[in-house]
Order: structure tokens, then sequence, then C-alpha cells
């Protein structure tokens, strides 16, 4: 009988996931409330294992400091993933809904930066922009500014984003009713 795992191989393993989750835990000095394990569907010719980072979003949504750090990490990463997109945008979605330490938001402000500077935006980019919207630049927009990727339309279109944030734009400050 085939397995189909869609769980990355390395650092993103389900083991690997599990094993970082218990390392937070630990360093963080909470108490391991999640047992991580992907969701298994059986057919009569296959087994499929789905990605491990769904618990891992549903973690992040509950409020589990660890999961936060693990969303953080995953989303700093480049690699593809199956349901890669799909994953990271709901990660993002899940760590905008949460209270973040500082140190995560500094990463996440950082990541951010960094791929609208080398071009770097894929489709899950729009859910990261909300989220560094949410948390705000600060005093990373000078350096998001002296880099701007003049030649990538596309990425142009979330510095202009960014910058109507900066400015305080009307167009993209919510209005107050």
């Amino acid at each position: 009988m085939p397995i189909r795992n869609y769980n990355g191989s390395g650092d993103w393993s389900v083991e690997a996931v599990q094993s970082r989750y218990l390392k937070h835990c630990a360093r963080l000095k909470i108490q391991a409330s999640r047992a991580l394990e992907p969701l298994t569907d059986r057919t009569a010719d296959t087994i499929r294992i789905y990605p491990i980072m769904e618990p891992v979003i549903e973690g992040i949504a509950a409020g589990d400091p660890a999961c936060m750090v693990l969303g953080v990490e995953f989303i700093e990463q480049d690699a593809r993933f199956p349901f890669g997109r799909i994953l990271k945008s709901r990660a993002a979605r899940a760590l905008r809904g949460c209270e973040l330490p500082d140190a995560l938001k500094t990463r996440i402000r950082y990541r951010v930066a960094d791929m609208l500077a080398a071009g770097n935006t894929p489709r899950e980019f729009k859910e990261y922009a909300r989220l560094l919207r949410k948390i705000g630049f600060d005093g990373l927009w000078p350096r998001m500014s002296a880099s701007a990727p003049a030649g990538n339309e596309y990425a142009m279109r979330y510095f202009n984003y960014f910058r109507a944030i900066h400015e305080r734009s009307p167009a993209v400050i919510p209005r107050k009713r």
C-alpha cells in the first residue's frame, strides 16, 4: 500500500517539528499542551499523511507560544512545501490574530522587509503584508525605503502599500465609524 507523506524532510518532517515543539516548550518554560499529530487518511489503496503544520496553525490560533515560534520559523523558510502557499498564508493569518512577543515581531519585520527588498513576493506575501501592518514597522521603514524593489512591478505594489501605511494615507487607514 503506497504512503503519500505531504510533510517535508529534514527540519520539516513530522518528527523534527514535534521535537522542536517540545524544545520550544521547554525553552519558554510552558507545559507542552498539544500532541502535534498530522491528519492521516486511509483509503483502500493509499495512506495519505497530511502536513504537520495544520495542527501547528490550530495551536497558533489557540494562543500556544511554542506553536507561534514554529509558525514564524515556517514563514521564514524559502523552501517549497506541499500545500506551502496555503499553509504559509494560514500561518501568517493565525499569527495576525495573536498577541506576539517582541522577539517574534522583530523576526517577522525583518523577514518581510528582506523579502520585499529581494523582490520575492509570492502569493502568500499578501498575508505577510497584512501581518506586518498589524505589528507595525517599528523603525524599519528607512531600511525598507532605501531598498525599494524598483525593477519589480509586483513588489512595488507592496512597497507603495507600505509607504502609504507609513505616511498614514487615508487610502489604507480604515475609517472610524
